[in-house]
């Protein structure tokens, strides 16, 4: 029933039973989420519990997830604030969360965004910190992870998208030494007939 209003507060034994937690979402930042932690509710307790509860947001990571400036976007956009959300504990670094995050879509639908990034190709993989890596639960996590990211390439969608022909040949023809030079020397013939 405590709110925790720093990472810090969150008991360890919380971090190593990978606890979930509730939360509504403030903002996303380039750091990550900004989470408001919501404790569980029991009726007479919390509302005496609230008056004496500090204010503060967790910071949250995808865990496990690289985002790359169009992750960062799409999480913007899709995301509103004061959002209910579900995160996993995975670990703690500093004042930072790495979590797995649930954000329900429908009544019975939840959607991972750590996967749902990565199968949208916008990130790639990561180690997943805060877990050992010969834990069976970080390699669980991590061959899902891999698959989602797996879908983005073979669809190349995202950061996986290939340049169309056309882009290609124009970069070749762009960076090309004796193209670059007869520009030069069409600006400059331009430039000696306007005078």
């Amino acid at each position: 029933t405590a709110k925790f209003t720093s990472a810090l507060d969150i008991p360890v034994e919380f971090v190593k039973k990978n606890v979930k937690l509730r939360g509504k979402l403030h903002q996303v930042t380039e750091k990550g989420l900004e989470v408001e932690h919501v404790p569980i509710s029991v009726p007479f307790v919390t509302s005496i519990q609230r008056k004496w509860q500090a204010q503060g947001v967790l910071l949250v990571r995808l865990g496990g997830v690289e985002l790359a400036p169009s992750g960062t976007a799409w999480l913007r956009q899709e995301l509103k604030p004061k959002q209910a959300l579900w995160f996993q504990l995975l670990g703690r670094e500093d004042l930072a969360l790495e979590c797995l995050v649930l954000v329900n879509k429908g009544r019975f639908l939840s959607v991972c965004l750590n996967e749902e990034i990565l199968r949208r190709g916008l990130g790639r993989t990561a180690r997943i910190e805060g877990l050992h890596h010969e834990s069976r639960l970080y390699w669980k996590l991590h061959k899902r992870l891999l698959r989602a990211e797996l879908k983005a390439l073979r669809k190349r969608q995202g950061i996986w998208k290939e340049e169309s022909y056309s882009e290609r040949t124009g970069d070749l023809l762009s960076s090309n030494k004796l193209v670059r030079t007869l520009k030069q020397f069409a600006s400059w013939l331009r430039s000696a007939v306007q005078r």
